[in-house]
């Protein structure tokens, strides 16, 4: 039970009950003759999961629960409490032990476990069904329904909301997710691998977007680059998008405490890399095509290893860069926001290690127009960073979410690449 469906719990507490261990991990393996829905079938929906839900997505963590086959969906904390731990709620559960089928029961709504379905789609995809919705309605109706759903959202009513346009994002995101009644489709998703020179730990974390509250988004490394990949997204930049990359190959060196607080002489730093960062793309681009033509032209075979050790001097010295900052990144030096740059949470750390040129994604609503621009990215400590978008001037804070999801580890680097080009592409 431990090895193959993470059951942690000591279950030879079951035998008082007459239960054996060996009949539960009969009714998890499934015998056939017993059961009309074999539980064997739920084994692979064990992990992590993104629902389908428009441009809002989520986190679903399904595991093996003592009895049951439970799928837990993580939402943020209330904004812009953002280093607050996770909430979760129970979507579904699948009872392991029935004798004749294992059953399926929505948890979705306020009035107890009823009647659901589990379909697996495909491989790395599923989908759940509630066959009784009603359970899902209150006697107040619509009006109570909002008013239950904005408590449990976002902690207050929405008189407490003074922002006319953050009432508006509110009531669209209720009517847009609440018409899924827990009727909704999942894709896998892994936790990103990690490297003893990463900058810190991969992973998940929270960040604080504006009048959209908070968004779960994944950092990973990807050699020069760290990449932040929405989990949960919003109608500007919906889930699946690169919110923000990270050029570890340009570290940024802030001006002293007092200049800090000036944005323009921040935003001059930023983009003077900016530029620099352009001339060496374009630099590369340029000796790309001279190498090209020249392995077109090169009637020996010979001359092509020239090319790829141009290349393998360039990877060391963007290594170079990285591991340098990385040196840099065991000090700390003050840190405090430019004057006029709106942050949702003013307790921002007031030391950072380092910081990096980066690029923010925005885009207008719906995701039109999208486009990157320029910004910092702030290394506080191994568990909290911060991104300044210099055309927003605005500040998101991100903290790490400490949750040991299970079954949640990528078979490859080739499997995750390939799953953030998928849910990427999907978002698009």
């Amino acid at each position: 039970c431990l090895a193959e469906y993470g059951v942690c719990e000591n279950l030879r507490k079951l035998e008082i009950t007459g239960v054996s261990c060996r009949d539960v991990y009969a009714k998890q393996l499934c015998c056939k003759s017993f059961l009309v829905v074999p539980a064997e079938v739920y084994r692979h929906i064990l992990g992590l999961w993104q629902p389908d839900i428009g441009p809002y997505g989520g986190l679903l963590n399904v595991v093996v629960d003592g009895l049951f086959i439970i799928g837990w969906m993580y939402l943020p904390p209330h904004d812009p409490h953002v280093d607050d731990p996770m909430r979760f709620k129970p979507l579904f559960r699948i009872h392991l032990m029935e004798r004749k089928c294992a059953t399926v029961e929505c948890m979705y709504g306020h009035k107890g476990p009823h009647n659901g379905h589990i379909q697996i789609v495909k491989k790395d995809e599923f989908s759940t069904k509630c066959n009784q919705t009603d359970h899902h309605r209150m006697s107040g109706g619509r009006q109570e329904e909002f008013r239950t759903w904005l408590r449990e959202e976002w902690g207050r009513t929405l008189e407490d909301i003074f922002h006319e346009h953050m009432q508006e994002l509110i009531l669209m995101k209720f009517i847009y997710t609440s018409q899924y009644d827990n009727c909704l489709t999942y894709r896998r998703i892994y936790l990103p691998p990690s490297s003893p020179d990463d900058l810190i730990k991969p992973g998940l974390f929270k960040g604080t977007y504006g009048s959209h509250g908070l968004e779960i988004v994944m950092l990973s490394f990807h050699g020069r680059k760290a990449k932040g990949t929405k989990i949960t997204g919003d109608p500007n930049i919906p889930a699946g998008q690169q919110t923000v990359e990270i050029d570890l190959a340009h570290p940024l060196r802030l001006p002293d405490i007092e200049n800090l607080r000036d944005f323009s002489e921040l935003s001059r730093i930023v983009l003077e890399v900016q530029e620099q960062v352009r001339r060496e793309e374009q630099e590369e681009e340029q000796r790309q095509e001279g190498e090209d033509r020249s392995q077109q032209a090169a009637s020996q075979p010979a001359a092509q290893p020239q090319g790829g050790g141009e290349g393998a001097e360039g990877e060391e010295t963007a290594a170079g860069a990285e591991g340098a900052a990385q040196d840099k990144a065991s000090a700390s030096q003050p840190f405090v926001l430019p004057m006029g740059v709106i942050s949702r949470n003013e307790d921002y750390p007031r030391t950072c290690r380092v910081c990096f040129y980066g690029t923010g994604l925005i885009a207008g609503h719906g995701f039109t127009s999208p486009e990157r621009t320029p910004g910092v990215f702030v290394l506080f400590d191994d568990d909290r960073f911060g991104f300044i978008w210099l055309e927003l001037k605005s500040f998101s804070l991100y903290s790490r979410i400490k949750v040991s999801f299970q079954n949640a580890e990528a078979p490859s680097r080739e499997a995750f690449d390939e799953m953030l080009r998928n849910i990427q592409s999907l978002a698009t």
